[in-house]
């Protein structure tokens, strides 16, 4: 898209919004929930209470919210270490070692000798 072109667009966008905007400002029920939300937060200041407290007071049951964790929360289990595999060409007698698939040479012998055939000259190194 040329410069102007998405400038024309970026402008139709702005202008249709604006009009949206101006609907919902105009719109009683959106007034009505604003005076609430005002009047609540005003209300919740004035008692030190927060959404969290407002919640639990209106919905006990209610599941914990994921943010909040005990004194005691496991430690997060940790990745298991790749372990190295070496791989021997048996046409070419090289050599590699890696810990992933993400080896240049290891990609190149899996696209032209195959993924399984390759596979089978890994050993696992410890």
């Amino acid at each position: 898209m040329s410069l102007i072109n998405e400038y024309r667009a970026t402008e139709e966008a702005i202008k249709e919004l604006q009009e949206r905007l101006k609907n919902l400002s105009q719109d009683d029920k959106l007034q009505k929930e604003l005076e609430f939300e005002g009047k609540l937060r005003k209300l919740m200041g004035e008692y030190q209470k927060s959404l969290r407290d407002i919640n639990a007071l209106l919905d006990p049951d209610a599941k914990p919210v994921r943010g909040v964790r005990s004194a005691k929360a496991a430690p997060a289990p940790t990745k298991r270490a790749r372990k190295v595999k070496q791989y021997k060409n048996p046409y070419t007698n090289e050599t590699i070692e890696t810990k992933g698939g993400n080896h240049k040479t290891l990609k190149e012998w899996k696209a032209q000798y195959g993924a399984d055939v390759v596979e089978g000259w890994a050993t696992l190194l410890d």
